[in-house]
């Protein structure tokens, strides 16, 4: 048996109002043509997770919205602890759920931080360690419960970036 996680760092976000609170700022029309891009892929691969757990800002459910319209009927919960997590707390929030098949939505530096801490093999790619604005890592991670998870328990599925789909 085996659980699949799903860590993607929300597209790219509008900084046209500078004194707009960060918890606030939009995504710009690149941030919303990748998450688009990045939901129709996944629904190409056949990867629909059971359950999403967002941080609050805006710019993650926006991120969400656009890759929402290709996945079908997800459960999706907002998370104020999330926002700007650390990694310990985004493993927090994940070992207590109970979906096998997750996706989380947050930010950096906590998302990837996490990504590195969780591979068993490093992509070999630049961008893994940048972790770029829309990157999506999928794991395989062996075990029936997020008890599971741990330095190093997961095996990449894929690793893919906006620019990985033509954007």
């Amino acid at each position: 048996m085996s659980l699949r996680l799903i860590l993607m760092r929300h597209a790219k976000s509008d900084w046209a109002e500078a004194a707009l609170p960060d918890h606030d700022r939009p995504l710009n029309d690149r941030g919303r043509r990748n998450a688009d891009a990045m939901g129709a892929w996944l629904s190409l691969k056949g990867i629909r997770p059971a359950h999403a757990l967002l941080s609050t800002a805006r710019r993650v459910t926006e991120t969400w919205d656009g890759l929402s319209a290709h996945l079908g009927d997800v459960e999706m919960t907002r998370h104020e602890d999330l926002y700007l997590a650390a990694p310990e707390k985004i493993l927090d929030r994940v070992g207590s759920e109970e979906s096998r098949d997750l996706i989380v939505i947050g930010h950096n530096p906590g998302m990837g931080a996490l990504a590195q801490y969780l591979v068993a093999t490093t992509p070999d790619r630049a961008e893994f360690h940048r972790f770029p604005t829309c990157a999506t890592l999928i794991l395989d991670i062996p075990g029936d419960t997020w008890t599971a998870l741990g330095p190093a328990c997961g095996r990449v599925e894929h690793f893919v970036i906006p620019q990985d789909l033509g954007r």
